[in-house]
C-alpha cells in the first residue's frame, strides 16, 4: 500500500509540473474586464511561467493546452483585505486564545488557508494574530508550495495599548498572557515606533494599528479611541521609512479621525463613520474596509451558543449604523476595498459579503471591482494583480451564470487559477495542475 500511495505521489508530481510546448489557454465564456467596466465574450487568455500573456477572441485550432472555461464567467482572482486565518476567533469564550498553542493555531491556519483560495480568493492581506507572527509562517509556507493558500500580506502583531482592543482580555487578573501575544503592546509613541521595527523586522508586509476598542474584546468599548493621533502618526512615520502602510482598526468616529489624519492607508470596521470622517477620507484618499457582513453571523450563532452579552451588545449597537455609514461613503465616492473578517465567522464564506455591498449602494460590477482592481490598488500591488490583462498575475476564477446580474454566484467557484496553477474550487473535480 505505501509503494502506490508513493507511486501515485510521484506521478502526481510529474503531471502537475508537465509542461506543454504551444503553451496554455484558457478559453472563457465570458471575461469580467474590470478595468474597462465590461464583459467580454469568448475570450483565450494565454497563461505562461504564471503570468497572463494576452487576452484575445478565441479561435479553434490553437496548438496550445485549451483548459475548457467556455460554460462559465471568469473574474479576476478574488482579494480580501481583513482576513484572520490564524487560529480560532469564533468562540463563546472571550479567553479562548490562551487555550490553543501556536503550532494548533498554525495548523488550523493552513486549513484556513486552504478554504480560502478554493473559495477563489487567491489574495489575502491578514491583519492580525494573537502569537505573533505565525501569520509571517504561513505565509512563507504557501509562497514556497508547502501549503495551498492564497498569496499573503500579512501584520505579525498587534499595535495596540496595554488592556485594549488588540489584547487577549477576559481572564482572570492574575493570568499571564504569554510575551508572543503581546509582542505590540505599545503605551508611548516611542514604544509605538520600537514595536513597529520591531515588528516589520520579523517579515511582517503591514503594520495594523488597533486605535479603538474592538466588539470581540472583552472590557473595551469601539466607540472608545485608544492611541492618541501623535501616537498613530509614529506608527505611519515609522512604516514609511521601509516603505509599507498602516491599517487602522478603528469602529469609533473620532478614532476613525485620527487615524485618517495620521496618514494610515485603511480603516478597517468604521463602525461609527461620520459625514466629517467621510470628508476627510475623501482629502486624504484614505481607502474603507469595512466588515458589512459578519454583524448578521455574529448575532445568530452568538445567542445560538450564548455569547457573552457584551459581546452582543457590542455587535448589535455597531451593526446597522456601520452599514449605514458605508452607504454614506460608496454615494460619497470613497475608496473602498473588500474586506470581511473572515475568521469570525468561517473561512471560505468570504464572498458572502458581496450581496451586502450591493444591498448597501454598490453596483455589483464596482463590488467585483473592490475585491480586485481596487484591493489591489489599496495594497499598492495593481500592476502585478488585480485583474485579467497581459503582464499579471494569472489569478482567476469560474462562475456559473452571471454575477452582475446575481452577485451571489460568486459564492459558489467552479474553478481557481492562482499564479498559473489550477486549485480546486468549492465545486470543481479538476484541481493541481501547473500551467508552463
Amino acid at each position: 500500500m505505501r509503494l502506490l500511495r508513493d507511486f501515485a505521489f510521484t506521478f502526481a508530481s510529474l503531471y502537475a509540473g508537465a509542461a506543454y510546448a504551444g503553451g496554455v489557454v484558457v478559453h472563457a465564456g465570458r471575461v469580467i474586464d474590470i478595468e474597462h467596466d465590461r464583459v467580454l465574450e469568448n475570450q483565450a487568455i494565454s497563461v505562461e511561467n504564471g503570468r497572463i500573456t494576452g487576452i484575445a477572441k478565441f479561435t479553434p485550432g490553437t496548438d496550445a493546452k485549451v483548459i475548457d472555461w467556455s460554460q462559465y464567467t471568469v473574474v479576476p482572482g478574488l482579494i480580501d483585505l481583513h482576513t484572520h486565518l490564524i487560529g480560532d476567533l469564533d468562540s463563546s469564550n472571550v479567553a479562548a486564545p490562551l487555550m490553543s498553542t501556536a503550532a494548533r493555531d498554525t495548523l488550523l491556519g493552513v486549513r484556513h488557508a486552504r478554504d480560502t483560495v478554493r473559495a477563489g480568493f487567491t489574495t489575502v492581506r491578514d491583519v492580525g494574530a494573537y502569537r505573533a507572527f505565525t501569520d509571517v509562517a504561513l505565509r512563507d509556507a504557501i509562497s514556497d508550495g508547502t501549503v495551498e493558500g492564497p498569496r499573503m500580506f500579512v501584520a505579525g502583531a498587534y499595535v495596540t495599548v496595554s488592556r485594549g482592543g488588540g489584547e487577549v482580555t477576559g481572564a482572570s487578573q492574575d493570568v499571564v498572557v504569554p510575551a508572543e501575544m503581546r509582542r505590540g503592546v505599545a503605551n508611548s509613541a516611542d514604544e509605538v515606533r520600537q514595536r513597529v521595527r520591531e515588528i516589520l523586522g520579523n517579515g511582517a508586509d503591514l503594520i495594523k494599528v488597533i486605535a479603538t476598542g474592538a466588539v470581540l474584546t472583552s472590557g473595551t468599548e469601539p466607540g472608545a479611541p485608544e492611541f492618541s493621533e501623535a501616537e498613530i502618526r509614529a506608527a505611519v512615520e515609522e512604516a514609511k521609512l521601509r516603505g509599507v502602510f498602516v491599517a487602522a482598526h478603528a469602529h469609533g468616529a473620532e478614532g476613525i479621525k485620527r487615524a485618517v489624519r495620521a496618514g494610515v492607508r485603511t480603516i478597517e470596521h468604521a463602525s461609527y463613520l461620520d459625514d466629517e470622517g467621510i470628508a476627510l477620507m475623501k482629502q486624504h484618499g484614505t481607502w474603507l474596509v469595512a466588515d458589512i457582513y459578519n454583524g448578521d453571523y455574529i448575532d445568530a450563532v452568538g445567542h445560538r451558543e450564548h455569547w457573552p452579552a457584551e459581546i452582543l451588545r457590542k455587535n448589535t449597537e455597531t451593526t446597522q449604523t456601520q452599514r449605514d455609514g458605508f452607504a454614506k461613503a460608496v454615494k460619497a465616492g470613497v475608496n473602498i476595498a473588500f474586506g470581511t473578517d473572515a475568521g469570525v465567522y468561517p473561512h471560505g464564506d468570504n464572498a458572502r459579503q458581496f450581496a451586502y455591498m450591493v444591498k448597501y449602494g454598490m453596483r455589483p460590477m464596482q463590488a467585483i471591482r473592490a475585491a480586485t482592481l481596487d484591493a489591489a490598488r489599496a495594497l499598492g500591488h495593481e500592476t502585478e494583480f488585480g485583474s485579467i490583462s497581459a503582464g499579471k498575475s494569472a489569478d482567476m476564477i469560474a462562475v456559473t451564470g452571471d454575477p452582475l446580474a446575481d452577485i451571489r454566484v460568486l459564492e459558489h467557484v467552479k474553478a481557481v487559477i492562482k499564479q498559473g496553477t489550477q486549485i480546486c474550487g468549492t465545486d470543481a473535480t479538476q484541481c493541481h495542475e501547473v500551467f508552463p
